[in-house]
């Protein structure tokens, strides 16, 4: 795989398992950010579990856990770059 002219140490397929690992590990993390239920905001509705979220949020989530995972792969190419031989 090349980058800015660089040849990096990691396949196409594994540079994808890895951020697609990142990204999941990352959005596990993120979703319980912000986020209210039901019973918090005395929103009583017939038939709504009291635990169930208000607001997700959740295109809002899947691009910070973008951002995130896209960060955290860029890491780890700078340490592999400066690593390998």
């Amino acid at each position: 795989m090349t980058l800015f002219g660089h040849e990096l140490y990691i396949s196409w397929p594994l540079a994808l398992a890895v951020y697609f690992t990142f990204w999941w590990v990352s959005l596990f993390a993120i979703l319980p950010l912000g986020v209210k239920s039901v019973h918090e905001t005395d929103e009583s509705t017939p038939g709504v579990e009291p635990g169930a979220p208000v607001a997700p949020r959740l295109a809002r989530k899947a691009v910070l856990t973008s951002l995130v995972a896209a960060c955290a792969f860029a890491i780890l190419l700078v340490v592999l770059q400066f690593t390998e031989g």
